[in-house]
């Protein structure tokens, strides 16, 4: 398997960022079938990682840092128990280095990102 077997991620509308995945992981590793079917299978193709929560919060800061991720999409393997474990011991770490607010700006979202409300039309 080799990446030209995938489309061009240019060519694909609907899941270009997944296809750009999936095309660097067959680039990097070169991986059979079967490898790539079950890396897919088992983060489906989102990066995994673990560790120390201090090693968690210093990938976190750097991905942020370095302009890589401006935000995250957590996806536990094991619901709450894994979620309680980050928020209890990763979110604090990431708050004394000032890269996870304690409370929001506002009540609503609008608020929170200081947008106007739109007036309204009918």
């Amino acid at each position: 398997m080799a990446p030209e077997d995938f489309p061009d991620p240019a060519s694909v509308e609907a899941a270009r960022s997944r296809t750009e995945v999936i095309i660097g992981l067959v680039r990097r590793e070169k991986p059979t079938l079967r490898q790539l079917l079950g890396y897919m299978a088992g983060a489906r193709g989102h990066f995994v990682t673990a560790g120390a929560p201090e090693q968690i919060a210093d990938l976190i800061e750097d991905w942020f840092r370095d302009g890589a991720a401006d935000g995250f999409n957590l996806m536990p393997p094991v619901l709450p128990a894994m979620l309680q474990v980050f928020v209890s011991e990763v979110v604090p770490l990431l708050r004394k280095r000032g890269l996870f607010r304690g409370e929001y700006a506002g009540e609503t979202l609008r608020e929170h990102y200081g947008l106007a409300r739109p007036a309204v039309r009918f």
